[in-house]
């Protein structure tokens, strides 16, 4: 359904992905959204039973920065360490919208914890379920949507998934 080098593509988004949000280097995580692009995190649960509540709903790059902005400065939590595991993209369909080339795409992830005085962990597991669109500047999210299997997360969900 795509090319070679347009996969090739896609595949490195995910993986600069997981690079910035292990590393933590926040400041580089709205990049990878259009300025109106999404970010939910929601249980599997409601998503296969087409219930809206989300864990976390983040409906524009604006409020991906606000995130930002709150996790550097303003929330309060025991810090951990974050190791993403992606599966390889399956694109699911390309389309024409409104904002050119879509690509429909989703990948299986893994994310496990670790705190600084503790033991490593499996924190999150799920699937990714994407649009992504093609811009000047390279592949953006116009929408990340987490599918996280377990209703039940060890404490809070402090830094993106």
């Amino acid at each position: 359904m795509i090319d070679a080098q347009s996969y090739f593509g896609l595949v490195d988004l995910y993986a600069r992905y997981a690079q910035v949000v292990d590393s933590s280097d926040w400041d580089k995580w709205p990049d990878f959204f259009l300025a109106e692009g999404t970010y939910r995190l929601q249980p599997r649960e409601n998503h296969d039973a087409g219930l809206p509540l989300c864990l976390l709903a983040l409906e524009s790059r604006a409020m991906i920065e606000d995130r930002v902005f709150g996790v550097r400065e303003t929330m309060y939590h025991d810090p951990y360490y974050q190791r993403h595991v992606v599966g390889t993209p399956r694109v699911i369909e390309v389309t024409s919208g409104a904002d050119g080339e879509e690509i429909r795409s989703e990948a299986n992830y893994i994310v496990f914890r670790t705190k600084r005085d503790g033991m490593t962990e499996v924190f999150n597991a799920g699937c990714y379920r994407d649009v992504i669109v093609k811009t000047p500047e390279g592949l953006k999210f116009k929408s990340r949507l987490c599918v996280y299997d377990s209703e039940l997360i060890p404490n809070s969900v402090i830094y993106p998934i």
